[in-house]
């Protein structure tokens, strides 16, 4: 079978970058088809990838300022040529999935999320950015627009994939489509259990949905030490509320956030994400995790097993979860947690997906 992948953008490297990379390793004669491509901001190893870009990729500033394509990027990625693809697998959270494929292609969808944005969090994004009125009026019009196309453009998925259960929920809200759920990658083995000390950690982008400003209300009033790395828009925000228990180191390289996880009390995530990878890096590191009972670590983290969950998204909530920890912390088992993690390693992802992908493919295609 001749397949062919698609991704949103290739610009930054996240989740959705690491699947590409396994579908990649899982097809590796497959271009990758991708709106607007910045090779200097991914590792080296992806530009071994054969991949093409959009008529976004010639608009000057689009590497970094894609965001504000969103209103092209419809038209842009219904412009692919895939006549010559048996399968297309799309690995979307905004755009991809609307590739028109020749009529009797096989088209598999792993959905990140349906757009976010446009959907579930369409005003607090307004909120967070601080978009006044005259911005409003005129965001709207557009986001009607592309919620309408949004739906229509789902239709043209044959199977859908969803990277979480709290996904596959919103796949059928919002698409009125069914979803089969396969965990995203994770590579476990870089990960490994180390003498444990007394902090806190915190590993995630800055940004309002993350919600770390709730990890430092709840860290200020417990004045327990708390170590946060990442950078983003509310870094100097949430730095400015913070006590001296806190500690910001900004973005760092991989190796020291590893080191980090591996010598960390318990892992803090205050968010509520589709699927939320550092959870799962903290469990492979043997450490616990405490968070937010929503979303993708409902089906990552194990209450009372591997971490605990906390109701509301508040900082009495989370403080509440911290001090509860404190009292069990010595059941919670590094080898127990670590092998739970080892489940969403990427061996188990790439042997799910080429299960389904050749099974949908017999089906599709009729072989016997």
């Amino acid at each position: 079978m001749k397949v062919a992948i698609v991704h949103d953008w290739l610009a930054n490297m996240g989740g959705a970058e690491r699947v590409v990379w396994a579908l990649h390793e899982l097809y590796p004669e497959a271009p990758v088809f991708t709106l607007v491509h910045n090779p200097a901001r991914l590792p080296e190893k992806f530009r071994e990838l054969d991949v093409r870009t959009s008529f976004l990729q010639k608009i000057p500033g689009a590497k970094s300022k894609y965001q504000w394509l969103l209103p092209l990027m419809p038209v842009a990625i219904e412009q692919f040529d895939l006549a010559g693809y048996d399968v297309v697998i799309s690995s979307s959270h905004a755009c991809a999935k609307g590739v028109i494929t020749r009529p009797e292609a096989l088209h598999i969808c792993y959905c990140h999320t349906p757009m976010r944005y446009a959907w579930e969090f369409y005003h607090q994004y307004l909120e967070q950015e601080q978009v006044g009125r005259l911005g409003r009026a005129l965001i709207a019009p557009v986001m009607t627009n592309l919620r309408l196309w949004d739906y229509a453009s789902a239709q043209r998925v044959d199977h859908f994939v969803a990277n979480s259960r709290a996904v596959a929920a919103r796949i059928r809200k919002h698409y009125r489509r069914e979803a089969t759920v396969i965990h995203p990658p994770v590579d476990t083995a870089q990960f490994a259990c180390g003498p444990r000390e007394d902090f806190f950690l915190v590993v995630s982008r800055l940004v309002g949905y993350k919600r770390i400003d709730l990890a430092v209300e709840a860290f200020r009033q417990l004045d327990l030490p708390l170590v946060i790395i990442g950078e983003g828009s509310q870094s100097g925000t949430l730095k400015k509320s913070a006590g001296p228990n806190i500690t910001f180191l900004g973005r760092q390289p991989d190796e020291v956030v590893r080191d980090y996880f591996s010598r960390c009390r318990a892992f803090i995530f205050p968010g509520e994400e589709d699927f939320g990878l550092t959870p799962v890096e903290a469990q492979a590191a043997g450490r616990p995790v405490i968070a937010y009972g929503r979303g993708g670590v409902l089906d990552t983290v194990l209450p009372g097993e591997t971490g605990i969950l906390f109701s509301e998204q508040t900082p009495e909530s989370l403080a509440a979860a911290v001090r509860e920890f404190l009292q069990v912390e010595s059941r919670f088992s590094p080898e127990r947690i670590r092998n739970h993690a080892e489940a969403f390693d990427r061996s188990a992802f790439k042997e799910k997906m080429a299960v389904l992908v050749n099974r949908l493919y017999t089906e599709h295609w009729g072989i016997r």
